[in-house]
């Protein structure tokens, strides 16, 4: 009689067990899986994947050959591609972000966030997961326009251990300008709307030292562009692909890029707990 009580009693225990809380996926596995979802939605956006590596490359080939030959930057700069070409990284980088905030727009206007409240799928895994597409989109985007400009004469000179300084610097950049465009998108009302509020974030590499140096700017540009977010990263990536010796600039450039993401993604959770209630 014990031994059958206890036979019977197992199997409920395993049941119990396997509808426990917090025995299901992870956030790592629900980012993973939204991360996936997200490149699939952009893998059939022909557009608006052929406008966001297309239009860096046009702005690239427009400045060094139409432009370039009448912007001074310098002696140090034997071509005006080796001077353009960090600053249309970071402007490439600023382009496939935004793309961000138009896909968690729809996402939110399209009632799918309740069906993943419904699977208990949290809201950060959700936007992790948007990010973490942004920023594969991105090293694709930004890998082909240095392919690019490799074939109009770039010849970066940094070692191999001087590109990780890049690669962790270009990184930070993208994933902080993602999580700012997913922030933008639940801001936003309509994708309309969030797109349009994006261009302001893909207009700051303007005035910046991306495309002129900024001596060259008048007074009240020059103490801005020397005091923005991305002039920074672009000087670090400037002098670490010259092979140069960059001093403390690209830990400026890391310091902007960690605090536009803590308030990105604090504002990100704040907002996603309004829109959902």
């Amino acid at each position: 009689m014990p031994d059958t009580a206890v036979r019977r009693r197992s199997p409920d225990r395993h049941s119990e067990r396997a509808h426990a809380p917090g025995r299901g996926p992870g956030p790592f596995t629900h980012t993973a899986v939204m991360a996936a979802r997200a490149l699939r939605i952009s893998s059939r956006k022909i557009d608006a994947l052929i406008t966001s590596l297309a239009l860096p490359i046009m702005l690239m080939l427009i400045f060094v050959y139409f432009f370039g030959g009448s912007i001074d930057t310098g002696t140090d700069y034997d071509s005006y591609v080796m001077y353009v070409v960090p600053g249309v990284l970071l402007l490439s980088a600023g382009f496939g972000a935004a793309t961000t905030a138009t896909a968690v727009s729809e996402d939110m206007k399209g009632g799918i966030i309740d069906r993943f409240r419904s699977l208990d799928v949290r809201g950060t895994p959700v936007l992790a997961g948007h990010v973490a597409a942004s920023t594969v989109r991105n090293l694709c985007a930004t890998t082909l326009v240095l392919g690019v400009a490799l074939l109009i004469g770039f010849r970066p000179a940094a070692t191999w251990s001087g590109w990780l300084p890049v690669a962790v610097v270009l990184v930070a950049y993208i994933v902080a300008l993602s999580w700012i465009s997913a922030a933008i998108g639940l801001l936003a009302r309509t994708p309309e709307a969030a797109s349009g509020f994006t261009f302001f974030m893909s207009f700051l590499p303007y005035p910046s030292s991306a495309f002129v140096p900024t001596e060259n700017m008048p007074d009240w540009p020059h103490g801005f562009a020397d005091h923005q977010p991305i002039t920074p990263a672009i000087e670090s990536l400037r002098g670490l692909l010259r092979g140069q010796d960059v001093g403390n600039t690209p830990w400026i450039a890391l310091a902007w890029a960690a605090g536009m993401l803590a308030v990105a993604v604090g504002a990100s959770g704040t907002l996603f707990r309004i829109r959902t209630r």
